[in-house]
Formats: C-alpha cells, sequence, structure tokens
C-alpha cells in the first residue's frame, strides 16, 4: 500500500503571506528615487514570484522524482519536478536581468554623476 501525498496546507498560507510581503517591499522599493533601491526591489520581486510558483504547485511532502533501476514509474507518493524546474529557470532569468540593470545602472551613475531618479530628469536635452 503506497501512502497518498498530503498537502500541508498551513504551509501554503504562510507562504502566501509572505510572497504578498515580497512584492509589497518589491513595489515599494521601485518606487523610490534611489537607483540602488530599485536593483533591490527588482531582486525581490524575482524572489517573491519564484516563491509563488513554489506556493501555487502546491507545499507537499513526497520522495524525490527518481526512477529506481528496472522500474517504470517512480515510488510513489513523489514531488512534482516541474515547479522546481521553472523556478530553476526563473531565478537563471532574475539573474540576468538583474546583472543587466546593475551594468545599465552603473553606466548610468559614470555619465551623469548621480544615483537620484529626479536629478537625472534634469539633465534630460530638450529639443
Amino acid at each position: 500500500m503506497t501512502p497518498e501525498v498530503t498537502p500541508i496546507p498551513s504551509m501554503q498560507i504562510e507562504l502566501a503571506i509572505i510572497v504578498g510581503m515580497l512584492f509589497a517591499a518589491g513595489i515599494y522599493m521601485i518606487l523610490r528615487r534611489n537607483l540602488i533601491k530599485l536593483i533591490i526591489g527588482l531582486v525581490l520581486i524575482s524572489h517573491a514570484a519564484n516563491l509563488m510558483i513554489l506556493t501555487a504547485a502546491g507545499v507537499q511532502r513526497g520522495n524525490p522524482p527518481l526512477i529506481d533501476k528496472g522500474e517504470l514509474l517512480p515510488n510513489a507518493p513523489f514531488a512534482d519536478p516541474l515547479p522546481q524546474a521553472l523556478i530553476l529557470t526563473a531565478i537563471v532569468i532574475s539573474f540576468g536581468v538583474t546583472a543587466f540593470t546593475v551594468v545599465l545602472f552603473q553606466r548610468v551613475y559614470q555619465s551623469l554623476g548621480t544615483d537620484d531618479v529626479d536629478e537625472m530628469r534634469s539633465t534630460d536635452v530638450s529639443t
């Protein structure tokens, strides 16, 4: 007899609250005038998105989805590998976006000498 996968509902509620707090903190940081805070906000939002994928997939206990030699299916109950693969892809993409943003803001700081968004507007050339 194989045991069934049991979801952990209280953990999902806690994770949903944490995801909401991370999104709120990320949006708050993005709305600040400082470029460094904008980068931190992007990182917080990417972490919140990764945690949301994990929460939406359902937190459950199970074996790793590995197939033993001579078997056709993994031993039940097993964890779903798809959310983990999606999160791994999202981590790589968010790292690339963060690296690009850091380099872009470094170049802006070298050109303008400021990291304040309001001061950057005053450097615009009017035609």
